[in-house]
């Protein structure tokens, strides 16, 4: 049944709609933040250029076996590299809400289809003031990437709604959403197997249960994969277990591969392992406080945050549980008793002594004018573009490991492609394995104790063979979340490894970064080139 939302946007049919599609779109809107710093899409494209430009001679020579000269492959080569770059598709609108008190507003949002090499595109939806098509178009260009860089098979997408989302009730936020849903279905922006949006700065559970209920109950209407047209759902909409703490605990395993690697720590001046290093989370929204509750579960130790309306500190730790219960019943981390308060502009604390650094907050908040005075020794951008270009070159030239968003936030997005799956096959996982599984690890027992029986007699009575603890849990079978988190664990491990060989393969030290986009594209150059991509048509 349609809802409050579907129903209001009828009333307003008289009221235009306005909308924009744009294609193969290479201009981007700088928008700058600082001295010597790039538009955020700009500086997407900046880190795909440095990559672009050392892959281009390994691609031009694993074209050996063909018969084009060498300047042909150099042509083509070059020629997809550029195909592979621009944002291909962005959708502008803008519709009229009501409000609680009757009054209309317009409202702007975004929609932004960076590249269709694999299909749907993927990427969250965001509701900020900040929205603007730049922003949307680098973060869809961004999760291009960062699909790419952990083998999830999605192309990139991103959207954006220009509101502040603590200005609008709950039922004006339902309105906005119901119709964006219903403007993004009316251009082919949204579907299983077009465009998959997912939660973002600004929205979570709820209002994809509202994108899921208004694409089903109008245009997917008779489509059984409907519910498939967004990921980040409730559990009881059709969405996964692990999927709220899916960034974070991706960010924890990441920062794990790599701090447990040798070599990377010898380049940056501190041992191995994760026990005992000091951290600093800027934001602890989804993202951030997850980061942090993980990373302390394992014996880091989080000594200060930064947030919107302010910082505090800790030098003896700060506990994510007591935190969280004082942030939900106050809604700041101003005055929380656990830690002293920040006496510096709360800016500085990016600044302090630590070990690891999380920005986890936006875009470009590690520039020119600070990146030289950091002193962390690694830094875990849990937020998209958090480091400029200029600012990636001093926090390199003086040996500190950036571990960059394409790979180390990329925990949602690999779970979001779990809960597509879940949803395409209509099977929770585990579900049709979890009793067998369990039947036969019992009878694994059982047969133990028989095999020992028979050897060794019952003189004294059965051999008893008891499980441990741990094998005890596992007896009964893989939950849906055991399953979910041992696949994010295995994805992330395994994409660490790949950008170490190619940091390895290329000389480039600590360039972790450039590493992850070389991965990324070349993946997506050999899905063109596979297809036997022409040009021209």
């Amino acid at each position: 049944m349609l809802k409050a939302g579907i129903r209001h946007s009828k009333t307003l049919q008289q009221a235009s709609t306005y909308s924009i599609i744009r294609f193969s779109s290479h201009a981007s809107t700088q928008k700058q933040s600082g001295h010597g710093n790039s538009g955020f899409y700009r500086q997407v494209e900046l880190f795909y250029d440095r990559a672009a430009k050392i892959l281009e001679e390994k691609l031009v020579a694993d074209m050996h076996k063909s018969k084009l000269t060498e300047d042909m492959k150099r042509k083509k080569v070059r020629g997809i590299l550029k195909m592979i770059k621009p944002c291909n598709h962005v959708l502008e609108i803008r519709f009229p809400i009501r409000k609680d008190n009757g009054e209309l507003q317009m409202i702007e949002a975004y929609r932004a289809q960076h590249s269709q090499h694999r299909t749907p595109c993927k990427g969250g939806i965001r509701y900020s003031l900040d929205v603007n098509l730049d922003e949307v178009k680098a973060l869809a260009a961004l999760m291009t990437y960062k699909c790419a860089c952990v083998d999830v098979p999605f192309g990139g997408g991103k959207a954006g709604v220009k509101i502040n989302p603590k200005e609008w009730s709950e039922k004006e936020l339902e309105r906005i959403t119901r119709r964006l849903t219903v403007e993004l279905a009316k251009k082919g922006f949204i579907g299983p197997g077009i465009d998959v949006p997912a939660p973002d700065m600004g929205t979570g559970e709820r209002e994809m249960a509202w994108i899921a209920d208004t694409y089903a109950s109008t245009v997917g209407w008779e489509d059984i994969h409907a519910y498939g047209c967004v990921t980040g759902k409730p559990i009881l909409s059709g969405g996964i277990h692990g999927r709220t703490s899916a960034t974070g605990r991706g960010l924890y395993h990441g920062v794990d591969n790599f701090v447990n690697e040798a070599l990377f720590m010898g380049m940056v001046g501190l041992l191995p392992g994760l026990a005992g290093k000091t951290f600093i989370v800027q934001g602890v929204g989804n993202v951030g406080y997850h980061s942090m509750r993980y990373l302390t579960r394992h014996g880091a130790k989080c000594v200060g945050i930064l947030e919107w309306d302010g910082a505090i500190v800790n030098p003896n730790g700060i506990d994510p549980k007591a935190l969280e219960e004082y942030k939900l019943e106050r809604g700041t981390i101003v005055g929380f008793p656990g830690a002293q308060p920040y006496d510096k502009d709360p800016k500085e604390l990016l600044c302090e002594q630590c070990d690891i650094l999380i920005p986890a907050a936006s875009e470009q908040q590690i520039t020119v004018d600070n990146a030289h005075r950091i002193k962390a020794r690694i830094i875990a951008e849990g937020a998209n573009g958090p480091t400029t270009p200029e600012a990636d070159q001093i926090l390199m030239n003086n040996n500190v490991l950036v571990i960059p968003d394409l790979y180390i936030n990329a925990g949602g997005v690999t779970v979001s492609y779990f809960e597509w799956l879940k949803n395409l096959s209509h099977v929770s996982y585990g579900r049709l394995t979890f009793k067998y599984q369990r039947d036969t690890n019992y009878s694994l027992l059982e047969s133990v104790q028989g095999s020992l029986e028979e050897k060794f007699g019952k003189m004294g009575g059965k051999i008893p063979i008891l499980p441990s603890e741990e094998f005890s849990k596992r007896m009964a079978g893989a939950s849906e979340k055991d399953i979910v988190h041992s696949g994010l664990e295995q994805t992330m491990e395994k994409s660490a490894r790949a950008i170490m060989e190619t940091s390895l393969r290329y000389k480039l030290g600590l360039d972790i970064r450039t590493a992850a986009y070389v991965n990324a594209i070349e993946k997506i150059y050999n899905i063109y080139v596979s297809a036997g991509i022409t040009f021209g048509g």
